[in-house]
């Protein structure tokens, strides 16, 4: 059974900083606070059911830069009972562990899906792990978004459709941080590609957007598992607890 659409307010992480970044272009960013913590908190009492977070400094470089950080909103996360995924520069077991170690709930993999898929495999047959899907122009980009693998965005999801992950966070690079509005029809492309539980990523704007991308469906009437939120809700376009609202997040569709 599909799970019910939910919302994901998104804390991207430079320098130990709330940013957002245009386009995944590091030059582009915006410094939205520089209390990680406070903005979980903040996200946990509008009613918030996961928290996505992304350490963008470990995503350039491979190396963990902000685990203090990440330890801090997943402390805020687990005492108001809401789980964190994080993803950025998770490329080894080892990576992910220290991840899960700070009490994080999922850990998504993007760069090391494409050059060590068995990585994945080998996570995910003992703990909650999604795959990062990064596309720009439909090839999948590794390494913080600096370089493409080649690799079409369809063709990788078929890749781990049956190998036990959690789901796919697929991200639209080019909507990333513009407000420009979700990429609908390629993820109604995407969902009828794969039955494996799938989160939308990049351009959302307004609520409708969000009501738009809770409609998407599979032939089947199965649809998407949530969408990953974050421009918008710290540019103030509207409020987590009214897309929780609007789309029912958390009810079963």
């Amino acid at each position: 059974m599909t799970p019910g659409f939910e919302v994901f307010p998104a804390i991207d992480l430079l320098g130990g900083r709330c940013v957002r970044l245009y386009q995944g272009d590091y030059d582009r960013a915006t410094t939205y606070g520089d209390d990680p913590a406070a903005q979980a908190a903040a996200f946990c009492d509008e009613g918030a059911r996961w928290l996505h977070v992304v350490d963008l400094d470990a995503a350039r470089s491979g190396s963990p830069a902000n685990l203090a950080a990440i330890g801090a909103i997943a402390g805020v996360a687990a005492a108001a009972g809401v789980p964190v995924q994080v993803g950025g520069g998770v490329r080894s077991s080892d990576a992910a562990a220290a991840l899960f170690d700070l009490g994080v709930t999922r850990v998504v993999l993007g760069t090391a899906a494409l050059d060590d898929p068995d990585l994945v495999v080998g996570l995910a047959a003992s703990h909650p792990v999604a795959v990062g899907l990064d596309a720009r122009d439909g090839e999948v980009a590794v390494r913080g978004w600096l370089e493409g693998s080649g690799r079409n965005v369809i063709d990788v999801a078929r890749a781990f459709a049956n190998v036990g992950v959690d789901a796919l966070v697929v991200t639209d690079i080019g909507r990333d941080g513009t407000l420009g509005g979700p990429d609908v029809t390629g993820l109604t492309e995407l969902l009828t590609e794969v039955d494996i539980p799938i989160l939308a990523s990049g351009g959302v704007a307004t609520l409708d957007d969000l009501v738009a991308l809770a409609a998407v469906r599979r032939p089947d009437g199965t649809g998407l598992s949530g969408a990953v939120v974050g421009r918008a809700l710290y540019e103030g376009a509207f409020r987590l607890a009214d897309a929780i609202a609007a789309t029912g997040a958390g009810g079963q569709q």
